[in-house]
Order: structure tokens, then sequence, then C-alpha cells
């Protein structure tokens, strides 16, 4: 006994040792093709209800996939098996073949594999009509296939979800939800390869028609799935697709066709039965070994049977006794080798986390060490630069000779450049450290997008360009959403089109491609004919300082920060920027985004029809504006600039002063500035606006990373001129809103 127990030992141990010998990468890869291959096949053999030759080409692909121990194939081979089990309608044997997939899948992290197990265990579970269980797991394939990005896995979670909603209840609006979950799933599988899903597609689908008494639908997606059904031999679907359309006859009351149909369904089913036979009684002798009792049953006599069946009895007690000493044996020493080389990995893995956790720290430190270093050097170099760029202007109203008029242009020139570089910086890091905030507010679209062209249209005449402003008469006058951030995207966009075309055209369409209730989308689109973009650089235009080329960085300027602020903010609004363009041909720039029409009055303290009231300087004539500015060089640049064009001016040092001098004089303007000792500019807004809440209040402030431009106007601002600004928008600003309260 105990030399047949080390026999056997040394068998096994040799057996094991060879089954899972290591084999070169040639042989491995071999394997693995072959698995691959075996595994696909044996899915098509499923579709078409070739039972035996799946369970074939599982078994030799599960017996090679144990030699190299590919435990990714092991888990699938199971995966496939419980398949093979479903559509055999033995679920209980389905889903411990489907449990055995996950467990392995879950130990080695295949997400794909968990994903495919996890709409299989779903579809058993619908069978089951276990249908909250069906529909958890098919939520935890949807969260592994949205996070790649698989849309044709997507299709078919929405399909087996639609198969779910259909057989849980045959209500008028669940087949409704139902259909439109089937025409997801037909939009994501429209390219895909797998017939065998399609055709379940529009089965369902002509189920759903059917319980509708949409008969017409019902049958135009069951001959879809029945074409492609006979013309890939799926018997199921063959099946069950005649004798759907034999019930869809017979509530037609057309019994010939009734009566075709489900003969055909018959025939189907006769044929699926003798290609099975054979199957069916090898899987009937494995199970209860038939064979073998027959055979055992034919030699007994009367006189030795139980005598036979004794020795048999002892026999068998012995081997087991052995076999189970063996299996404990080696269990022992794998549990003993696992659980050292788990107690490995986990120290591994424990210092590894150390040092990413640390790294990770270092990394947020730097960047706010960064954001906040970016915030103070762009709101310190406003200041100084708000005294360049308004003395020049001061210095070109004075009359100089021509050599210092060129002189002085070309320091505008420069303020100007370095004014737009700081803006970008500061607009560019406040989207990396996420303190940008999408604002929901009432405006008019077609008056934002005008005010942008006017702001721009020096620009675009400097370059003898054309501006052509197409909008969609379609759209709502009043819109729902946050037109600063409009504003800014089309800003950069326009501006980018104005600086690569020269002697040409730039063409600005908004139009309406969907409404839905209150939600309105609209398609943006900015196009021009000038330097264009290549191929090859299209795609790198939009990171943080990349332009088009060397060249070009050198003949037009720039700093390569607009687009890649454009992106970022379309990100935030849940769109993205498209770029058609050809070098020397122009470009294209086009995203789409959704709106509210919104029916409410306008937010704005602008009055209605207001924005069509022609503006100039002459409206500045005699009217008193107050300045509250702490900074005396900014103030005396401010009331300078003011003053050229006859404005009473009067000078308030802090926001306490500010808020007396408005409630002792009437004012037609004021100017604030926000970073002041004592009160801050927003505070002594507020407390105007509780006592005058017509006056119009810019903010005329050198913003900093931690400002919210929307938190201004929550708080009573009228509207914002960022330090250092342009002269013209300067003006523009003021005269709009003196001669909307004008005509208030």
């Amino acid at each position: 006994m105990k030399n047949l127990y080390f026999l056997l030992l040394l068998l096994l141990s040799g057996y094991t040792m060879v089954a899972f010998q290591p084999k070169n990468d040639s042989e491995i890869s071999d394997a693995n093709s072959n698995i691959e291959r075996l595994l696909n096949e044996a899915e098509l053999s499923i579709n078409i209800l070739d039972f035996e030759k799946a369970l074939n080409q599982l078994t030799t692909a599960l017996e090679l996939s144990k030699q190299i121990n590919n435990q990714k194939y092991i888990a699938l081979s199971s995966g496939i098996l419980a398949q093979l089990y479903y559509v055999r309608h033995d679920p209980d044997r389905a889903i411990d073949q489907i449990q055995r997939a996950i467990s392995i899948q879950r130990e080695i992290n295949d997400d794909n594999g968990l994903a495919y197990s996890y709409l299989s265990y779903a579809k058993i579970f619908n069978y089951k009509r276990d249908f909250p269980r069906a529909n958890n797991y098919l939520n935890l394939a949807e969260d592994i296939y949205r996070k790649e990005n698989n849309q044709e896995y997507l299709g078919l979670v929405s399909l087996n979800r639609a198969i779910v909603t259909i057989n849980l209840d045959q209500s008028k609006s669940n087949l409704e939800h139902a259909l439109e979950q089937l025409k997801y799933a037909e939009k994501h599988l429209k390219n895909s390869d797998n017939l065998y899903e399609k055709t379940r597609l529009y089965y369902y689908k002509a189920r759903a028609y059917q319980y509708l008494n949409n008969f017409p639908e019902a049958e135009k997606a069951a001959f879809t799935a029945l074409g492609i059904g006979e013309k890939k031999s799926f018997g199921g679907v063959l099946l069950n697709t005649n004798r759907l359309l034999s019930e869809i006859y017979e509530s037609e009351k057309k019994y010939d066709k009734s009566l075709t149909y489900l003969k055909n369904s018959n025939h189907v089913r006769d044929s699926i039965f003798d290609m099975n036979k054979e199957a069916l009684a090898i899987e009937a002798n494995t199970r209860f070994n038939v064979d073998a009792m027959r055979a055992n049953l034919n030699e007994l006599t009367e006189e030795n049977a139980e005598q036979v069946r004794e020795i048999k009895i002892k026999k068998l007690t012995t081997i087991l006794s052995v076999a189970l000493i063996t299996i404990l044996s080696l269990l022992t020493l794998s549990l003993y080798k696992n659980n050292n080389l788990r107690a490995r990995a986990n120290d591994l893995l424990q210092k590894k986390n150390d040092e990413l956790t640390l790294a990770k720290e270092n990394a947020e430190k730097a960047s706010l060490a960064k954001a906040q270093f970016l915030s103070t050097i762009t709101h310190e170099l406003r200041t100084p630069l708000y005294a360049v760029t308004g003395l020049t202007h001061l210095l070109l109203e004075e009359s100089p000779t021509p050599n210092q008029k060129e002189h002085l242009n070309s320091l505008k020139f420069s303020g100007e450049y370095l004014l737009s570089l700081i803006n970008n910086i500061l607009d560019l890091n406040k989207l990396e450290a996420k303190k940008v905030e999408i604002l929901d507010t009432s405006f008019n679209l077609e008056k934002r997008i005008s005010d942008v062209l006017v702001a721009l249209k020096n620009s675009a005449d400097d370059k003898n360009t054309k501006l052509h402003f197409n909008f969609d008469q379609d759209i709502p006058k009043k819109l729902k959403g946050d037109p600063l951030k409009i504003s800014q995207i089309l800003i950069n966009l326009i501006g980018n089109s104005i600086k690569f075309t020269e002697n040409g055209d730039i063409w600005i369409t908004v139009r309406r491609i969907n409404q839905i209730g209150q939600q309105l989308f609209l398609h943006f689109e900015i196009k021009d004919n000038g330097e264009g973009i290549t191929k090859e650089k299209q795609t790198a235009i939009f990171e943080n300082f990349t332009q088009g080329s060397l060249q070009i960085n050198r003949k037009f300027g720039g700093t390569g920060l607009g687009l890649s602020i454009v992106k970022n903010l379309l990100n935030l609004m849940n769109s993205e920027i498209h770029l058609d363009s050809d070098l020397g041909k122009g470009s294209t720039f086009s995203f789409d985004l959704r709106f509210e029409a919104f029916e409410q009055p306008l937010s704005s303290t602008i009055p209605a029809g207001a924005e069509n009231i022609p503006v100039s300087n002459e409206i500045l004539r005699n009217k008193n504006i107050l300045i509250v500015e702490d900074n005396k060089i900014n103030q005396m640049i401010t009331r300078k600039i003011l003053e050229k064009h006859q404005v009473i001016c009067d000078v308030a040092d802090n926001g306490t002063l500010a808020i007396e001098k408005a409630k002792g004089t009437k004012f037609d303007l004021i100017l604030m500035d926000i970073h002041m000792p004592g009160i801050s500019g927003i505070e002594a807004t507020v407390e105007i606006r509780k006592f005058d809440a017509q006056i119009p209040i810019v903010a005329l402030t050198a913003v900093t990373l931690d400002e919210n431009l929307d938190e201004f106007y929550l708080n009573g601002f009228t509207d914002i001129i960022p330090k250092p600004y342009k002269t013209e928008e300067f003006f523009y600003k003021i005269n709009m809103h003196i001669a909307a309260n004008i005509h208030a």
C-alpha cells in the first residue's frame, strides 16, 4: 500500500511538472494563436447550435490554456462554455462556469474579459427572470466599457438592457423605452462584425413592435434578422424568428403564411435535434456512465455479483484514498509557496505605493507653487504695464513728431503683446487649477457675438480682412448659458483667424442643429481663407505654447496659448473643437454647444433695445465719472485719459470713501478697482447697490487666479475691464453703459 502511494505520488508529480514546464516564446505564441482560434470557432459553433463541435473546441482550448498556464484563456474558455450551457437552457451549469471565469479574471485584473463575463452573467439572470441582478451585471459591464470608450460593446450592453426591459413588462411605455435602447444599440453596432448580436437586436426589435401591435415594423425587423440568420446558419435565430413571424401573421389573420413559418420553425428545430443527438448521448453517458453500467450488468451473474461489487468497492476506496492524500499534499505545497509569493508581493506593492504617494504629494505641491507664482507675477506685472500702456496712449494724443510717433507705436504694440501673453497665462493657469466655473445666466447670443466682432474690427481692418456674420434667425433671442466663456472662445478663434488672414475673408456662422424641449443644440463655425495648417500640425496646435511652425511664429508672432485655452474651455462645457484645414487654403474651426431656451427677461443691466444705440466718445462730454483707485499713478492716468474727452472726474482712494461720494453725488458711471486697503471693490459695490441699483459700475482691475469673473456680475457689477486694457475697449464699454443708462 505504501509503495503504491509513493508510486502514484511520483507519477502525479511528474505529470504536473511536464504539464506546466515552461516553453519557449515561439511555442507559447503558437499555443496562444491556436487557443484564440479555437475559442472563436467555438463561439461560431454555439451560434449555429453545433454543440458537439463547440464542446470539442472548448475542451481542446482549455487543455492548451492549462499547459501554458494562460489564466486569461482558461477564464475565457469557462466563459464561452457558460454560453454553451446558457444556449442549451442549462442555467445552473452556466452559472458554475461563469463564476469560475469571473473569479480568475478578477484575480488577474482582466477588465475586458471581466466585462464580457458580466454580459454573459446578465443574459443568464435574464433567462432565469431575475431582472434586478441582470441589470446589476449590465451596469458593471457598462462601467468598464465606458472607461475604455468601447462603443461597440456599449451597444451590446444597451441591447441586453432592452431585452431585460422587454421581458420585464410589456406595457406601452416600457416597450417604447426598450425601442430607444435598441436604437442606441443599433447605432453603436452599425459597423460591428458581430452578426449574431445584430440578429438578436433585430429579433427583439421585432418582438417589441409585435407587442405594440405595429405589425409592419415587426415584420420588417424580423425579416432583417431572418436574412442574416439564413446567411450565417444561426440555428437559434432561424428557429425563433420563424416562430415569431408565424405569431405575427396569426395576429394579422394571415393563417396560410402563419402555418408556413410555423412549419419552417419546426423543421429547424428537428434539424438542430438531429445534429446534436450524438452530443446529447455522449453527455448523458458522461454524466451517468450508462455504457459502463450496461457492460457490467451483462457480465455479472447472480452467483458472483456481490463478490465483484465488494472487490470493486475496496479497489475504488484504495484508489480514492491514495488520490486524496496526493492531492492534499500537492495542495499544501502549493498553498505554502503561494503564501510566500503573496507576502513578498504585498511588501513590494506597499513600498511602491509609498513611493507613488510621496511623488503625488510632491507633484501637487509643485503644481500649487507654480499656480501661486504665476498668479502673483501676472498680477504684479499688470500694474506697471497699465502705466506703460496708459502713458503711451496719452503721449500719442499729444501730437508727437513722426519719429516720436513711430517709437510710441512700437511701444504700444509691445505693451499689447505683453498684455496678451499675461492674459493667456492667467486664463490657462485658472483652467489647469480648476478655478473656472460655468455660469448659467440669460443673454442674447447674437448681441454677444456682435460685440466680439466690434471689438475685433480694428484688428481685421489693419489686415484688410472682412468679417462676415451669419446667424440663424430661428435661434431664440434669449438663451441660458455662460456668455463670458463664449466670448472668450470666439475672441481667441476669430482673433487667430485674423492673425493668419491678410486681404481675405472670415465667416462666422451660428446655426441651430437640434432642439429637444427647452434644450437647444447650436453649431458654431469660424472659417477663413488665410494661411492654413498642415495635417501634421493640426493636432499639436491645441497644446500649450504650440504654433504651426517656427516660421509662422516669427512671421505672425503670438504665444501659442489661445487654441489651448479654447480646447480647455470647450472641454469644461462638454464639447470639443474640430479643425479642417489645408496649407494655403484656409482653416475652419467648429464646435457644438448646448443651451437652454430661456423665456425670462435678460438679467443684463442694459435695457432692451439699448444695444442698438450708437455710441461715440462725444457722449462722454460733461459726464460725471467716479474713479475708485488706491494707486496714485493709475489714478492720474485714468483721469487724464477721461479728461481729454471733457469728462468730469472725481477720485476716491478707497472703498469707504467711494460709498460716501456715491451717496452724496449723482455720478453717470463708477470705475471701481477691486484690491484696495480697507473694504474691497466688491464690498463697496454691494453697499452702493443697496441705495442705487441703476448706476453703471465697471470693475477696472488686474484680475488674479483666485478671482472668478462671474462673481463680479453676481455682486452687482455692470461690466469688467481687466487692467491693463486696450483704449478702444475701454471707451467702447464706458460709452455703451452711459448710453444705456441715459435711455433707461
